[in-house]
């Protein structure tokens, strides 16, 4: 059996730093923006928090995402700012 190149899909490609911006459910504290890439915590008034800050790579965005989902704190929007 012999495994062919997939022709035709897009490939994401990264470069560089990006800023994001990550929102989740409930107020966290302060505390916790060292443990999620140093991202800054603001506590919204909906009850909500958003984590925003530059990400070096996809990498570290799945690490930050992983540590969120290991706090049980349901994620709510990830996006990519300007």
């Amino acid at each position: 059996m012999s495994i062919r190149p997939t022709t035709g899909l897009a490939r994401p490609t990264v470069t560089g730093t990006a800023a994001y911006e990550i929102r989740v459910a409930g107020h966290l504290d302060d505390h916790w923006s060292a443990a999620l890439g140093d991202l800054t915590l603001v506590r919204l008034a909906d009850g909500t928090t958003s984590l925003t800050g530059p990400v070096v790579d996809q990498a570290q965005l799945h690490s930050v995402l992983a540590r969120i989902r290991d706090l049980g704190v349901p994620l709510l929007t990830l996006r990519k700012l300007d």
